[in-house]
């Protein structure tokens, strides 16, 4: 991995610390979040960016950019999961810490740049621990799977969608049972999907039912900010925000 610089206005009020970065080229510094803690560790790869959080032992958020090519190709992919190889040891989870999760917390390893939106030679990447979190399953193959496909829907009509995602803390989770580094389990996650001049942002906790919809977790970008601890108004110079609905009676 090289070490690259980036655009300072989008990285104003992070650690000096050299980001880790791929040879190839990225278009998410550009919708990167203000702030990240002097701890973190900003990785930037062929197709997302994270900052890897040494605390938690997951990411912060992970930004990433979709579009008609990315989604398309080969869905001949295995979760094979990998240690973040620009991680040390102490900084990041291995695969045998997941043993015992789905069965005591009811979790899978969920990925935050998802694997079906990468079909390209990379895709393994989205594999790496820094890029997956315990998510309930219900979530995972419920509310949060039909966004990854509302997603894609979107990339399809609109050609480019930019997309930033992580986890909230606010409330509690459990802790994986064979984990011997010090972690922390989010109990909630965000994710905000920009294209064209248009921006839409959801939040979900750890219970969220299987069978929700996933447009009742839509809501507004300062709840986002609120519930991440990231400063992401910044995007909204750029975005228009959407009405939020009230009830699953206005989106049907």
């Amino acid at each position: 991995m090289a070490i690259v610089a980036i655009t300072p206005r989008f990285f104003q009020q992070q650690s000096n610390a050299a980001p880790k970065a791929s040879t190839g080229q990225s278009l998410c510094p550009e919708h990167l979040p203000y702030g990240m803690p002097a701890a973190n560790q900003l990785i930037e790869r062929d197709i997302y960016c994270l900052s890897a959080n040494n605390e938690t032992k997951f990411a912060d958020w992970v930004a990433y950019r979709l579009d008609r090519q990315t989604i398309t190709g080969s869905a001949d992919q295995e979760r094979v999961w990998q240690p973040d190889p620009d991680l040390a040891d102490s900084e990041t989870l291995e695969p045998n810490d997941y043993d015992g999760a789905a069965k005591a917390l009811g979790t899978d390893r969920g990925h935050l740049a998802p694997l079906a939106s990468f079909r390209g030679e990379d895709w393994q990447q989205v594999n790496y621990l820094s890029n997956i979190v315990p998510q309930a399953a219900d979530l995972n193959r419920g509310a949060w799977k039909n966004l990854e496909d509302h997603v894609r829907d979107l990339v399809r009509q609109h050609g480019e969608v930019f997309i930033i995602t992580g986890p909230s803390y606010l409330e509690p989770f459990g802790k994986l049972p064979n984990a011997n580094e010090r972690h922390q389990i989010p109990g909630g996650f965000w994710k905000v999907v920009m294209y064209g001049e248009k921006i839409e942002s959801y939040y979900f906790g750890q219970d969220t039912p299987g069978d929700a919809d996933f447009r009742l977790g839509r809501t507004q970008l300062e709840e986002v900010s609120a519930w991440s601890g990231l400063d992401l108004s910044f995007l909204l110079s750029r975005y228009q925000e959407g009405g939020v609905p009230d009830s699953i009676e206005q989106i049907l």
